[in-house]
């Protein structure tokens, strides 16, 4: 109950920040599993992973699990992981973020939900090298994306499933002017993308340097957790390249295609990778620690 309160006075304050969380839970578990290495900040024996150029003024909601992680130490010192933490705060922004009018109710109906197992442990250290190596980038092929889905235990439904949490929050624009612009150094924009999209992408997102660090919408409902993510890659107005990518494989494209029109299946098939997503390299028992602060080792 403390993290969902937590949760969702946070959300209350900046509705982006539902995105962000699930985002901190994704991003931590597909480099080196779910051990909380992404909440690291740098020491003198290593890099952590918020300054990797994946994570760094880009990844977010940091301060929220160290004021859940505040609060939980209160309640039961040294006893649940930020790792635990991290994992529940995904569960709960994702499960709120749909409630109409930001009803007080938390236990109205809202997102997926799945159920969230714990007793997972601290890791000692972070890689900030890995996080290339092991997270999967917005201009990879689909082919690659889903090799380091695979080599996490993941599968290639995981990953069209997985890229639909992208119905939340927005992107930066230097991901996407490519797209918009030059696209495969033609000096023109990507000709699959829907022309309207275009044009209201190109006045988010205009052609010079500065606009770099602008956002533009994952999907057309940024602060609802639906179905939308799929219907604007059938609609050719997938935002980032390896979104639109997925319409492409005959595979992947089949699932995209039904998802778009079957959301309830989306829910379903989304809580079931989330479940999957946060067993991924798990520590427990003896490996590891409970960090009674999530920014540094004991």
């Amino acid at each position: 109950m403390i993290i969902r309160y937590s949760v969702w006075s946070a959300f209350k304050n900046e509705s982006r920040i539902a995105a962000s969380l699930l985002r901190l839970h994704f991003h931590d578990c597909l480099v080196n599993g779910c051990e909380g290495s992404i909440l690291l900040d740098d020491t003198i024996d290593f890099k952590g992973e918020k300054n990797a150029p994946a994570n760094r003024n880009s990844a977010r909601g940091y301060e929220v699990i160290d004021s859940i992680k505040a609060e939980v130490e209160k309640a039961c010192p040294s006893t649940v992981s930020c790792t635990d933490i991290l994992a529940l705060a995904a569960r709960e922004a994702v499960v709120m973020v749909n409630r109409v009018g930001k009803s007080e109710n938390l236990f109205q109906t809202g997102g997926p939900y799945w159920p969230v197992s714990l007793g997972r442990r601290d890791g000692l250290t972070a890689n900030q090298a890995a996080v290339a190596q092991e997270l999967p980038s917005p201009i990879e092929s689909l082919d690659d994306i889903t090799a380091k889905f695979t080599s996490k235990g993941l599968d290639v439904k995981d990953v069209v499933v997985l890229s639909g949490a992208h119905t939340l929050g927005f992107a930066q624009c230097f991901l996407i002017k490519r797209r918009l612009f030059n696209f495969k150094n033609t000096g023109k924009p990507d000709p699959a993308l829907e022309s309207s999209a275009l044009t209201s992408l190109q006045g988010m997102c205009p052609n010079k340097d500065a606009s770099n660090a602008n956002l533009a919408p994952l999907d057309s409902t940024t602060t609802r957790f639906d179905n939308s993510y799929y219907t604007n890659i059938v609609n050719n107005a997938g935002l980032l390249d390896s979104d639109q990518a997925l319409l492409m494989n005959p595979t992947t494209g089949e699932m995209v295609r039904s998802y778009s029109s079957n959301p309830y299946q989306f829910y379903s098939d989304f809580a079931a990778s989330m479940v999957k997503l946060s067993s991924v390299g798990v520590l427990t028992g003896k490996n590891g620690e409970i960090r009674k602060k999530c920014g540094s080792v004991n």
